[in-house]
């Protein structure tokens, strides 16, 4: 898969201005603006869990490790939850609107890993709110110039997650993993229809 560096980069400054917020342990800004009574949570591992290649949020499923390196984490001041945190970026000229980005059939991935950030948590005993929260930076397509620099507004989706999909999954994973029959492949995985097609081509 291709690097998104500017998405990248853009995560990376959204990790540093939380990280001066975390540091000092107050809220920031757009908490005071959107009424929520948070701050970033401060943890030792959190550069782990937000290291999605060489670590994350982990767990043991039945001797398999389950990773997830997730964006963010904020805590309830009131309760103590942690809250689950997705920056995302993106540059679209319509405004960025709550129900129409959780509806749009492109972001059903986005509501798959919330859910898995939370399910990992949970299971690592933490107390997760039900409330999560994808922070979306949209680029502005509408500007006079470029000008060595891009305008980005902040628009605050809440997500409330549901993991009660994940453990039948995880059990029908190990169980396929176990299974000595191989699965029937699926006609809209890319993986099976390039196995299909190079099987073709090999009988040629």
């Amino acid at each position: 898969m291709l690097p998104f560096t500017l998405n990248s980069a853009v995560d990376n400054l959204c990790k540093n201005e939380f990280d001066y917020y975390r540091e000092k342990q107050e809220p920031h800004p757009l908490f005071i603006k959107h009424n929520i009574d948070a701050v970033p949570f401060k943890h030792p591992d959190m550069n782990k869990w937000r290291d999605s290649l060489r670590n994350g949020l982990m767990i043991n499923f039945e001797n398999i490790i389950l990773t997830g390196g997730v964006d963010d984490i904020w805590q309830d001041t009131n309760t103590g939850e942690l809250i689950v945190v997705d920056y995302k970026s993106q540059a679209n000229s319509r405004e960025v609107e709550p129900i129409s980005y959780l509806s749009s059939p492109y972001h059903e991935g986005y509501k798959v890993q919330m859910d898995f950030y939370a399910y990992l948590l949970t299971e690592m005993g933490f107390e997760v709110n039900k409330v999560a929260y994808f922070l979306v930076c949209n680029a502005d397509r509408n500007a006079e110039g470029f000008y060595g620099r891009l305008d980005f507004s902040e628009t605050l989706i809440p997500y409330e997650w549901n993991s009660d999909w994940i453990p039948p999954k995880l059990d029908e994973m190990v169980k396929t993993l176990n299974s000595e029959n191989i699965p029937q492949s699926n006609e809209s995985c890319e993986n099976c229809a390039y196995a299909r097609e190079r099987s073709i081509f090999d009988q040629t």
